[in-house]
């Protein structure tokens, strides 16, 4: 007989620390923010990255046109990438914010029910 059958409803009452994160509405919370986040900006950004190679290959001539001396407007699309990456950087730092507040009260009502237990 192993130890998990050998303590039987003791083992069943007590939840793993990650089980009870796990099921509280905040850390639901929690993921729906981050998805809500993380899908719709990794989706443009991708589709922004690779607009550059399918406008260079379906439209050859605006893409070449001059803007400015010897740079044509393929070259500051791609110069652009590296900035829209910093952009979505900085907005993901910004929206994190709210994440953290999340965690905060996920290791608050963990140590709330913490207390709960003990006492």
């Amino acid at each position: 007989m192993n130890a998990k059958t050998s303590t039987g409803s003791a083992a069943k009452a007590e939840m793993s620390q990650w089980d009870r994160v796990a099921g509280m509405d905040e850390f639901r919370q929690l993921l729906k923010a981050k998805v809500s986040f993380v899908v719709p900006a990794t989706i443009f950004f991708i589709a922004y990255y690779f607009a550059l190679p399918v406008l260079v290959g379906y439209f050859p001539a605006f893409m070449d046109k001059k803007v400015w001396g010897p740079v044509n407007i393929a070259y500051l699309f791609a110069l652009s990438q590296f900035f829209m990456a910093w952009i979505i950087c900085y907005l993901y730092v910004r929206v994190a914010r709210k994440f953290d507040d999340y965690g905060v009260r996920i290791m608050k009502r963990l140590g709330e029910e913490g207390k709960k237990v003990e006492g």
